[in-house]
């Protein structure tokens, strides 16, 4: 089973050779793929061959690409995820309305229930206790928008009355950061399923090639907000970054077992499809935090 987040930061020539990601620079070094679950390119300057592309394409790594800056700006996604993946696209296009609306419905409601546990964690007990009261509200396809009044008070409750999402700070670069990280992760199940990322529940953007992968992260973002809610960094730097990567090594409950956070999500995605797929909700299985 892959295991390893690999990040590769200076210059170098990447290759494949007898089964290793070999990684040309000053020094040469070698990982075996089948380790890999993660491979990130952090630097441009970073070269890669056909033949790795193709040996990372089939043993399903997730390849993310980053700018100068270090920023996650795109992904490696293989056109084809899985032997089916022909007849789960057809499926897919006819996913039912009110099944996606159901769905939808509960991944909200499972977000607003993660983001009033974490403000009762930040002991921001008041605020928690009104999350909760929004949770009930949730109708179909969330047409009352709970979400974004749940988002509203979460976050001014964590990171003061005048933080904005889209102000330029540290903290929002660090919760983007961070959830890019989720989205590539989800990126990763949904093709290995066999769907297509572009085509999703709700958000149907389209300039957005990831669609349900927005759609099905949701409850998950709460793990990054915790994260940067307790560092409340004033800088992001690559440091920073690279310990953000830690955050899929993370273990989490989820179907009764405990897990990796990358096979939470594993879990979690096929849990979804099965829903969709049964026209059942009771299918969904969410990810709780172990008691330690």
């Amino acid at each position: 089973m892959s295991w390893r987040t690999v990040i590769i930061t200076e210059q170098s020539k990447l290759d494949y050779r007898l089964g290793y990601l070999v990684v040309r620079g000053i020094e040469t070094k070698k990982v075996l793929i089948d380790e890999i679950k993660v491979l990130v390119i952090e630097n441009p300057a970073i070269s890669l061959t056909g033949c790795l592309i193709e040996a990372l394409t089939e043993k399903k790594v997730k390849v993310i690409f980053c700018d100068s800056k270090r920023n996650p700006v795109s992904e490696l996604v293989p056109h084809h995820g899985c032997h089916d993946c022909s007849a789960k696209i057809r499926v897919q296009i006819d996913w039912d309305e009110d099944i996606k609306a159901s769905i939808w419905q509960e991944i909200i409601s499972e977000k607003i229930r993660k983001q009033a546990g974490m403000l009762k964690k930040a002991n921001k007990l008041k605020e928690a206790e009104l999350l909760n009261s929004y949770i009930g509200q949730v109708e179909l396809y969330d047409t009352t928008n709970r979400e974004g009044h749940a988002a509203k008070v979460y976050f001014n409750a964590l990171f003061g009355m005048d933080f904005s999402r889209s102000a330029d700070n540290a903290i929002n670069a660090a919760l983007n950061y961070g959830y890019s990280i989720l989205l590539s992760a989800f990126n990763r199940e949904i093709t290995a399923n066999g769907y297509l990322t572009q085509l999703g529940l709700f958000h149907s953007n389209m300039y957005n090639p990831f669609n349900l992968a927005c759609d099905m992260m949701e409850p998950y973002r709460v793990l990054v907000d915790q994260i940067v809610y307790y560092d409340q960094p004033k800088t992001f730097d690559k440091d920073a970054k690279h310990q953000m990567w830690s955050l899929l090594d993370e273990t989490v409950v989820i179907d009764g077992t405990r897990q990796s956070l990358s096979n939470a999500i594993k879990i979690y995605s096929r849990s979804i499809f099965d829903a969709i797929n049964e026209r059942d909700a009771a299918y969904i299985r969410h990810y709780t935090l172990p008691n330690v």
